[in-house]
């Protein structure tokens, strides 16, 4: 019988899992040094935060992995033999295989700072990270983070629930600059500031963490020559591909793991997916490694149809992401760009005293919608993803916005004033579809 084994056990790796299952009766195992059981990573915040335990993000139960015949090893890959088809690990016995699937994920990124390894720093990425940082944090009064990405936001969160203050040292000029239009920015930037405790530094850098006498961090010095006295230190400048460990090998490797088009390698009978992979060619607008949980969802779904017999390449369809800055929701659909392209041109409504804000981007010459970035006010993904495959209009978009909203039924509408405020600046003349519209729209999901 074939074996497929897969390293680590992250939703790429867990999704390819469960769907080589469905459609073979191959020997699977899963390896991984982080914890015996799947688990949601986008929750361990809400574990810190207590609002759930861990076992109750896991979403399956532990007699699942037996009944789906998929074997369970905890333990840390050593070296990797693509010749024999081995595996050494480090406690366990040397395992064959006969495809190999790499799904090793993330680390927090270190760039050579002064102290980064003292006592008390940290990024958050695994569970080690989390029972890590809730040793670190016991007891401390205030902390600081570096970097202002969506993973410094959820440490921010954290800290703050146990009334930790958190200094945000943020290398650019606005937040997560490099990822969202200075409008969109400034608007998350008034949201946080309205919380109690957190405290936002802009074009700061770290330059150096000073330990005390037990090589603990007790304060920091910034780039600019400040001072910040702190018990605890948030690595949060991005992640990078956990491929270390592979990095002496006949495997080709860049930032990530370099892939084809099927997830594939150079090394035959093994692939990469989910955030350790990197496509030798990127597709469409997309970078070349997609540090997304959907996309490492979709890859597990994309390797487990070649893994079956059905080669399949990996195709996504239009970029999606969504987030939480605290209590303001943020979702993307289609591609909002930190710096706009020449032939394209935005449309931005807010409400400040709701805290909702739309931007839209459209072609200035064809008026094509390119994507929209929402804050504050949920709408539907089916649609977007629609309204991108059918290059649908600016006009047409904002006639049928109303049928994108999540819930209309216990959501605030504001369609009729984004339209009359779109007509004014543009001097256009969309009109709302009528209501009779709504309905059959919804039903057909336009």
């Amino acid at each position: 019988m074939e074996h497929v084994v897969i390293i680590g056990n992250g939703i790429a790796g867990v999704t390819a899992a469960r769907h080589i299952r469905k459609k073979s009766d191959k020997r699977i195992t899963i390896i991984s040094s982080e914890s015996k059981y799947f688990f949601s990573r986008t929750a361990l915040m809400y574990v810190y935060m207590g609002h759930m335990r861990f076992e109750d993000i896991q979403p399956y139960e532990n007699h699942f992995w037996k009944k789906n015949r998929i074997d369970l090893i905890e333990d840390y890959v050593d070296e990797v033999d693509f010749q024999s088809k081995t595996l050494k690990l480090l406690q366990t016995p040397p395992i064959h295989y006969d495809q190999l699937i790499l799904a090793t994920g993330s680390k927090p990124n270190k760039f050579g700072w002064k102290g980064q390894d003292f006592h008390g720093v940290q990024g958050l990425y695994s569970k080690k990270d989390l029972d890590l940082m809730e040793q670190n944090t016991r007891g401390i009064s205030e902390a600081v983070l570096v970097g202002g990405g969506l993973i410094g936001v959820e440490m921010a969160e954290m800290l703050l629930s146990r009334n930790i203050n958190v200094t945000f040292l943020i290398r650019e000029k606005t937040f997560w600059g490099n990822a969202l239009p200075e409008s969109d920015s400034n608007f998350v930037t008034q949201h946080l500031n309205r919380h109690h405790g957190l405290t936002l530094l802009f074009e700061e850098e770290l330059d150096e963490i000073i330990p005390d006498n037990s090589k603990r961090v007790k304060e920091i010095k910034t780039k600019s020559g400040k001072i910040i006295p702190c018990q605890f230190v948030g690595l949060a400048a991005g992640v990078s591909p956990n491929i270390d460990f592979l990095k002496k090998s006949e495997l080709e490797t860049d930032k990530g793991i370099l892939v084809n088009p099927d997830l594939s390698t150079n090394q035959k009978d093994v692939y990469a997916i989910g955030d350790c992979a990197q496509f030798r060619t990127p597709i469409n607008d997309r970078g070349p490694v997609e540090q997304v949980w959907y996309t490492g969802r979709m890859m597990g779904e994309t390797v487990a149809q070649t893994i079956v017999g059905n080669k399949l390449n990996y195709q996504p369809s239009h970029w999606f992401n969504s987030a939480k800055f605290f209590d303001l929701e943020y979702q993307t659909y289609g591609r909002v760009w930190a710096k706009p392209k020449d032939n394209e041109t935005s449309f931005i409504w807010k409400n400040d005293k709701e805290e909702v804000l739309l931007h839209f981007v459209f072609d200035k010459d064809s008026k094509e919608f390119k994507g929209i970035n929402t804050f504050g006010l949920r709408l539907r993904h089916e649609l977007f993803e629609k309204w991108l495959n059918e290059k649908a209009t600016i006009q047409h978009v904002l006639k049928y916005l109303k049928t994108a909203n999540f819930e209309p039924e216990f959501f605030k509408h504001f369609e009729k004033e984004i339209v009359e405020s779109f007509n004014q600046e543009f001097d256009e003349k969309v009109e709302l579809a009528p209501k009779k519209w709504w309905g059959k729209l919804m039903k057909d999901k336009v």
